[in-house]
Parts: C-alpha cells; structure tokens; sequence
C-alpha cells in the first residue's frame, strides 16, 4: 500500500426528513445563497423543505446552474454575494450544481485577476465560502469530496482544493424519487466508474480499499437496476444504498494509498465539451475501451475483477478478462446508457478534434502509469466506435 494522509471533514446527514437539519447544520447569524438548478426542487418538494428549515435565517437564492456549469453562469452569482454580502453558500441540486457552487465559493474570494484562472491555471486559493449542501441526484460524490469540474467555451476542465469541500451535506435518498430514469442512470454509472478509477489500476496491496471498491461495484450492479425496475423503483433502501454508494465511490476512502487512473474520465470530459454528452454516458463509452487497450497494465486487476465482482472463475486468463468486459457493458445497456461512439452518432471523423483538445489540455500522459499517450487516447477512442 502506498503511503497516504486522510481527512474527510464533511459532515453527513443521512436519511429521510434530515433536510431539517439544515437550521442547526448552518450558523444563525450567516448570510446564506441557496444555489440550484433549473427550478426542480420547486416541483418536488425540496425548495419548500429548505426554506422551512432556513426560517430562521437570512437567505437569498441563485438558480440556474446547468448540467456542466458553465463559467458564464457561476460568475453571475457574485453580484448577488457582494450585493447582499453573503457569507455561506447551500447548495441544492447534484453534482452539478454542487461542483458549480465549489466555484462560486473560491471565486468570491479570489484574489487574482480571472476567477478562471483557478481552473485553466491552476491558480492558487487562499479562501473561500463555506459551502452546505442538499444532495438531490446521487452521482458525483461532489457533496463530499474536494474536486469540481467547471465548463467555458467547450472546455470542461476540473479543479481541486480542501477550501471547497463542503461543510456538511445533507442525503435524504426520498428526495431522489422524482428523478428521471436518465439521471438514476447516469448517476449509478457514474459512480460505478468513479469506483473503477480507483480500483482497476495495479496491485499494491491495498486490501481494504480493494474490498471497500468491489463491495461499491456490487452494490451498484444490484440495486441499480432496480431503481429503474417499475416495481422496486420507488424503494427507499434501493434509493439508500445508491445514494450511500455514490457518496463512498468519491470521498477520498477508496483512493488512499493505492494508484488512480482517470483517463476515461478526462476523454470523457472532451467528448462532452465537444459534442454536449451527458458525462456519464461518456463513461459508459470509454471505460470498455480502456478495458480492452489497457488489458496489459491491468490485467491483474482485471482478472481480480473479473472474479470478485463478477464471480468469473472458469476459462483462461484472456477468456475470463473478455468476459468481465462484456459483463460490465451489459450492465451498463441494462442501466439504458451507450456503450459506444456509434449509439450518440459519432464516427471516426470525430477523433481527431477530440485528440486535438485533450493535447490542448495537456492529457497527454494519463493513467496510473501515465502512459496513455494522445496516440494511446486515439486507440481506446477507435476502439470505442463500434
């Protein structure tokens, strides 16, 4: 196991009805943005539940933060922070809005020119808002993790710092009900790949973050399904343990101390800069191709893989390691995402420009050996055509 430090500091409120939490979670005398999204918490319930909560309180709200938040968007929320001198921020919504609230949290106290300069350079924080969060669509594990992935110009490029790891969130699996069977798709397949990054890499004994991982596969391949499954899709303890899942998959636990990859997450993020693509089913595309260019270096993963998730036990190394492949595509079709370019309508000519932008972008070198190279990134991406 490599050496590590690990501190996770974000409070969790789990469980139906800890949405009244947010009175005691948030202090009295703060001036509280409730940011979200396109307006659903006000047909579900969830607005009325955090303005009851916040009764007590001085708040304002800033609405909507889109799927990708968008740099354009976010910078208007600092009018109404230096207008009303706001000095907490809640988040409603999922990752989205979360990760774009991790934004308006640094850029309200940025000291550079370019709040942008914080995602394209790297720019360093020194402070920022504190944030709270109501998590509405489990996905991302933005609600208690350190990173945030922002877009401007077709660029969808991430940033990371402690300073914007939310306070508290608050996860009332109840409030997931009323989502659509796309977003309880991709939100399951995001987290199953959030969990794959981290655990089909390389062996260094790391154990517990092994079993902690496939017991977050497991869960995800047999309750998923379910949320989708007319009979057992309004089942709280389904919806509970997805969203538990999604929440472990990126908070830190799983990736101390052993190797992370994330080059289908950052090919991902081109294919949705350039073409609009939901990220999850970004994923869904690339994380087979990765599969299959990158059998060699994660072959040993991959056959543990193979069976500890997926109880694959018979047949050659190479027969067990095409199997759980195809395995996790049929889990993906049976959670109704793509599983190649062809499903979203993109061809061969549409590489070039995605190689193009991940060179701009400086992924040049990703994986846990970082030698997926741009050339390495065009062969997962041929693979994925069809």
């Amino acid at each position: 196991m490599l050496n590590f430090s690990f501190q996770n500091t974000t409070k969790i409120h789990f469980g139906e009805g800890q949405i009244q939490t947010l009175g005691s979670a948030i202090p009295k005398d703060a001036k509280v943005l409730v940011t979200y999204g396109g307006g659903s918490i006000k047909t579900n319930g969830v607005y009325e539940q955090v303005a009851a909560a916040l009764s007590e309180h001085t708040w304002f709200e800033f609405a909507g933060i889109e799927p990708n938040p968008t740099y354009a968007t976010l910078m208007k929320a600092q009018v109404l922070i230096k207008e009303h001198n706001i000095d907490y921020l809640l988040a409603v919504g999922g990752g989205s809005v979360i990760d774009g609230t991790k934004f308006i949290a640094a850029a309200a106290l940025f000291e550079g020119d370019d709040p942008w300069d914080i995602v394209v350079k790297q720019a360093p924080i020194h402070a920022a808002l504190p944030i709270g969060c109501v998590l509405t669509l489990p996905a991302t594990g933005s609600e208690s993790n350190i990173g945030s992935v922002i877009s401007r110009d077709g660029n969808k490029l991430p940033f990371m710092h402690e300073l914007v790891r939310p306070t508290f969130a608050v996860l009332d699996p109840a409030v997931t009900l009323s989502l659509s069977d796309r977003q309880i798709s991709n939100g399951v397949v995001d987290a199953f790949v959030h969990t794959i990054e981290q655990y089909l890499t390389y062996s260094v004994d790391g154990k517990v973050q092994d079993r902690f991982a496939e017991g977050l596969l497991q869960t995800l391949i047999e309750e998923g399904p379910k949320a989708l499954a007319a009979d057992t899709k309004n089942d709280i303890a389904v919806r509970g343990n997805i969203m538990w899942a999604a929440t472990m998959a990126l908070n830190g636990l799983i990736g101390a101390g052993v190797p992370q990859d994330w080059a289908t997450h950052m090919i991902g993020h081109e294919l949705t800069g350039a073409h609009g693509i939901d990220h999850a089913r970004t994923l869904s595309i690339v994380l087979p191709a990765v599969m299959k260019v990158c059998t060699e270096a994660k072959r040993e993963k991959l056959l543990q893989y193979a069976e500890r998730v997926w109880h694959i036990t018979q047949g050659d190394d190479d027969t067990r390691i095409a199997q759980a492949i195809t395995a996790t595509e049929n889990f993906f079709t049976t959670m109704q995402v793509p599983t190649r370019l062809s499903d979203v309508d993109l061809g061969a000519s549409d590489i070039d420009p995605l190689i193009e932008k991940l060179v701009e972008h400086g992924m040049v070198a990703l994986g846990e050996h970082g030698k997926v190279t741009p050339e390495v990134s065009r062969a997962i991406l041929t693979t994925a055509l069809a």
